[in-house]
């Protein structure tokens, strides 16, 4: 086995978060109001799947255990099973979970799982399905939970669902999803908005802190749950009265980055430090032959050397990210 990866602030890293795709068929608010647009960049075919066997087998070498597979919306892509596959068959690897906007769920989720897909990520920004049509700019309000009982249905002990916080939309909403998780085993995550290049006026508009859930939670009774070693970022709320628990993930708190254990991986085959980094690494020449994987592993953790202490969010850096899909979240 290679090096731990382990960056200069002595942060150790067990979770990959690879997006297969930057293509959504949503046009959700806060990341492609718009609908998806190609980039228009020279070589943007997404990374092939021998590629993706051979970086993830780079991370799994340096102690990763974890790899969530992200997107855009990575469902969309036609491998998507053998994408699941390939990384569940990868030695080492112990999770392989995925974010997705459920829309095919239903239908695929028991294939994704005899794949090797261990842990679902959800994204639902609101119970109403008339704001999660206005949210979303989709109208598959039923669609959508309809997958995530499916996957209850078949076996999965626990599904997240991902609710991206955002003020006089969905922020005064909690006693509707509390009901919702009362006797159902997802652990509902609200996640702050983020700024990012393309959506300033929305961040000012829509912004508010997780704070506030935070302190009704503890007045409420619910406790802080312990993090493991390659878990997300999220702060979790469990209570002896619910199936279901709360997670919160507050981007712009003091000392949110001091934890962090997941680098990422673009669809077209870049290194990122973080969502918010100011650049990102080009691994795609050293994906070509398994042979080039000592070369890879080096370029990893030589960059890794360069991570910063922050993503400085609290100070206004946006980075180079113009929205959420183009790295994956």
């Amino acid at each position: 086995m290679a090096q731990q990866l382990e960056d200069k602030f002595h942060r150790k890293f067990y979770y990959l978060r690879l997006s297969v795709t930057d293509v959504c068929n949503f046009k959700c608010t806060y990341c492609l109001p718009d609908g998806y647009k190609p980039s228009g960049q020279k070589n943007s075919s997404f990374l092939s799947l021998p590629e993706i066997k051979r970086v993830v087998r780079a991370f799994a070498d340096c102690g990763t255990s974890k790899v969530r597979i992200t997107g855009g919306e990575p469902s969309l892509r036609k491998d998507f099973t053998q994408i699941i596959e390939t990384v569940a068959n990868t030695e080492g690897i112990r999770k392989v979970a995925t974010t997705t906007n459920g829309y095919r769920m239903e239908k695929s989720v028991l294939e994704w799982q005899q794949a090797g897909l261990t842990h679902i990520n959800v994204s639902v920004d609101s119970l109403d399905p008339r704001l999660f049509h206005q949210i979303t700019g989709e109208n598959k309000f039923n669609q959508v939970m309809g997958g995530i009982e499916r996957a209850l249905e078949i076996g999965y002990k626990q599904i997240k669902v991902n609710v991206v916080l955002m003020k006089d939309l969905n922020s005064h909403q909690l006693p509707l999803f509390l009901d919702w998780i009362k006797d159902r085993p997802i652990q509902l995550r609200f996640i702050e908005l983020m700024q990012t290049g393309e959506m300033d006026e929305l961040f000012k508009q829509h912004h508010v802190s997780g704070v506030q859930i935070r302190n009704q939670l503890i007045a409420n009774g619910w406790l802080l749950k312990i993090r493991e070693k390659n878990d997300g970022p999220a702060q979790v709320f469990v209570h002896p009265d619910y199936k279901g628990e709360i997670g919160l993930i507050m981007p712009y708190e003091k000392g949110f980055c001091e934890s962090c254990n997941r680098l990422r991986v673009s669809a077209l085959g870049k290194l990122h430090l973080c969502l918010f980094g100011d650049h990102g690494v080009e691994l795609r020449d050293l994906l070509a032959e398994d042979k080039q994987e000592p070369e890879l592993i080096e370029r990893i953790q030589q960059q890794l050397q360069t991570k910063s202490v922050s993503h400085f969010l609290q100070d206004g850096n946006t980075g180079m990210t113009p929205n959420l899909a183009s790295i994956g979240g």
